[in-house]
């Protein structure tokens, strides 16, 4: 290899990640690598979220304000393809840019071994 090629551009990721893996290693990257795809594999033999498990960043009161202002509904059933059971309203960030989170509320669940997602609203409206 003779260094003259480009550089890869990495994933969308935080700062503090990504400048924290640009200072690994070929060894720890490989390792990091093995680890990442290990982790992904375990994660999808987890079993199904609910309501009363859902993750960390299944929304919170303050969600519910802001939805709820917005004149956005929180029902499953105003929505064409969201179950009844089994779905909440999550926040995800599609993209960090300059500094600016691309943030918006969708109803996830699980359906057979995958997730499902459905759009709901921008966080912050324009």
């Amino acid at each position: 290899m003779t260094g003259d090629t480009e550089r890869p551009s990495g994933p969308n990721l935080p700062a503090h990640v990504r400048d924290a893996v640009d200072e690994l290693s070929v060894e720890e990257l490989e390792d990091l690598a093995d680890y990442a795809q290990a982790l992904a594999d375990w994660k999808r033999e987890q079993p199904p979220a609910s309501p009363d498990t859902a993750p960390e960043d299944a929304v919170d009161d303050d969600v519910v304000e802001d939805l709820e202002e917005q004149g956005v509904s929180m029902d499953p059933d105003d929505y064409d393809d969201v179950p009844a059971t089994g779905a909440y309203i999550t926040v995800k960030t599609t993209k960090i840019e300059d500094g600016k989170k691309y943030q918006y509320y969708y109803w996830q669940w699980r359906e057979g071994g995958s997730w499902r997602n459905e759009y709901i609203a921008p966080v912050n409206p324009r």
